[in-house]
Order: structure tokens, then sequence, then C-alpha cells
């Protein structure tokens, strides 16, 4: 079946939104699936350039002609998602979302702000994982993305939905969150984890998709891992922004603010050991590694590689035990590494 599951093999903001609209646009794709909560945001470059954020729409939303899907194991901050919804002119014929989606509520936030997960383990404070909370307590209290009058128009069942495409032979591409070492069952990090599994069999449960559909597990990297700010658990390896500024010729500054809360973002240098569990967990058919302009700032403007940051990915795949299929630089651009990649066999390329 064509299902493509995008994850993160670190701790988030791996660029897993710049490779799912990327992918989408190759495929033609006209599904794109995002799960989890607002508490994780995913940034795109526009056909104008502009950078657009998004933490509850799939980054392929701005496709032309592709449907976004919000799945009934998602979590919606309404506010959130109504002002993504109006700056991207989404209407019902290309917005859907499942009436057992739950929603995130004042209640929820007001929780997790008394809560000091902030302090103890950098939470986003979003109210996702009170959501979850609640929906795992069954006392009647949680509310559903279907008895809210202002996402009615686009309530549907997505899970059935999803099965006619794939019966039609349209392939679909789910957007996963933050990263696997982030995952509150498999991660050495506990309780430094997020509120859901993040890996792609748990997105798949979310979605209310079998795993026999899937034909492409895509796990997204970074150079140069990342954790929220904070204490937010163990970032081996960890340096600053400045020591990476210079080490790879940038004059500018690389300063990385988180979406949600607009705080800093720790940064270290590569380490192998969430990514090697996290290759074991998910079997990725493709791997894709970014920010490698990180290493050396020339690549940004040639989007190739060069002997430096050749000799840094044949280091990383010597590492983690498997191949690096594509590469990214900066903000929008991926390449493959070997012309015409596997993941694009028998698939029409769009001009």
């Amino acid at each position: 079946m064509p299902v493509t599951v995008v994850v993160g093999g670190q701790f988030g903001s791996e660029g897993k939104g710049k490779v799912v609209h990327e992918f989408a646009r190759r495929y033609g794709s006209s599904i794109a699936v995002r799960v989890g909560g607002s508490n994780s945001g995913h940034t795109v470059i526009d056909s104008s350039g502009k950078v657009r954020r998004f933490r509850t729409l799939p980054t392929a939303s701005i496709l032309p002609g592709t449907i976004s899907v919000i799945a009934a194991g998602s979590y919606i901050d309404p506010s959130v998602l109504l002002k993504e919804v109006t700056e991207s002119k989404l209407d019902p014929s290309r917005l859907l979302i499942d009436p057992n989606a739950v929603l995130i509520t004042d209640e929820h936030k007001q929780a997790e702000q008394k809560s000091g997960l902030r302090e103890t383990i950098g939470s986003t404070l979003s109210g996702t994982g009170a959501a979850v909370i609640s929906r795992l307590l069954r006392k009647g209290t949680v509310q559903f993305a279907g008895h809210d009058d202002r996402l009615k128009p686009f309530i549907q069942n997505t899970r059935q939905f999803l099965r006619n495409r794939l019966k039609r032979g349209e392939r679909i591409i789910v957007e996963g969150t933050q990263g696997f070492g982030l995952s509150p069952l498999h991660s050495a990090d506990y309780p430094n984890v997020t509120s859901r599994d993040t890996s792609a069999a748990g997105f798949l449960s979310e979605v209310g998709l079998s795993p026999l559909d899937v034909d492409e597990v895509v796990m997204v990297l970074r150079a140069f891992p990342i954790r929220v700010a904070g204490n937010s658990g163990p970032l081996p390896n960890e340096t600053d922004w400045g020591t990476i500024a210079r080490d790879s010729g940038y004059e500018s500054d690389l300063t990385e603010r988180t979406t949600v809360t607009d705080m800093v973002r720790r940064v270290a240098r590569f380490d192998a050991t969430v990514v090697r569990a996290a290759i074991e967990a998910n079997n990725p058919s493709h791997i894709v590694l970014n920010h490698v302009d990180y290493i050396d700032a020339s690549c940004r403007k040639t989007h190739q590689l060069n002997s430096k940051t050749e000799q840094f990915v044949a280091h990383v795949e010597q590492q983690i035990g498997s191949k690096v299929d594509f590469v990214g630089f900066g903000p929008s651009s991926i390449v493959s590494r070997a012309g015409e990649s596997p993941i694009l066999r028998n698939t029409a390329i769009p001009a």
C-alpha cells in the first residue's frame, strides 16, 4: 500500500516538515496526515520563499490539491488550528478532521502552567499532555472535535476516508511529530519525554492505518541534534550556536528558537546512541540527514557535499550502521546522494 511515514530519529526539530513537503511535492501526493498536538511546530518554505510554521496542519497543506487530514489520535487547540486554516485558505474540501480528535482546552493549558513541568522536564505547556491525560482518565469530561461548532464543516471519519483513498492507489504521507528520543515508551531519558509515543507504529495507531499499509518509513536526522531550552533532558556532546557558526564558516548567527515557546534551543554535536535505538524501533527504508551545511557553510550555496561534508556523512553512516539516502542544506534543500533516489521509483515527479 502507498503510505509513507516520516519520523524523527533524535529529539525533534530534525526538519520533518521540510521533508514531508518536499516528498509530497515530488510524489504528487494527494493526502497528508498530521498527528500529535500543538506542542510541536514544523517549518516549511512556500513557493514565494515565505517561512511558514505549522503546529497543527501538515506542511504539505500549502501544496495545491493536497488534502490535509487531522486524525482521531490528534490533540487540537482550536485557536491555533483555525488561525492556520485562515492563513492557508483551506476550505472543507481540503481539510478533514476526525470527530474523535480531542480538543485542548484552556483548563488543560492552565493545568500545565500550574504543574511546574517546564522547570522539571522542559515542557512547552501547550496543554497537549493534559489533554492526553483527560482522554485516558475516561471520566467523560474530554471534549471532542466533533462537538465543536467551529470545526463542524471539516468533520469527517478520517479512517474511512483514508482507507477509501488507499483502495484507489493514492499515496498518503503521515507527518510524525517530535523525535524518537522523546518517546515515553522507548526513550532512555524518562521522565524527560513527551506525552505520546513518537515511533512510526505509534503514529499509525493515531491515524487508524495498518502496518501492512506502509511501504516506506523515512527517518529524519540532524547533523547537530537539539533539545528544547531548560531542563529538557540529557544531550550528549552539547555545544553552543556560536561554536557551530565559527567551525562551519558561517558569519551569520545560527541560533535556533523553538516554534512554540520562542526559546533558544540547546544544541549538540552528532551522537549516534539515540539514532541507533530509533533505527531498531522504526526500521526506516530511507534516512535524511539535515543541516549538513552546519558542518561547512559553503554547502548551503552549492547544495552539494564537498570533501569535508562527505567525510562527515560517511562517519555518521559508520556510527549508525545505516546508509544516508538524502542530505539537507538550509531550510528547503533536500538532495539525493545517488541521483534519482529509490524512494521515487515508479513515481511521476511533477515538473
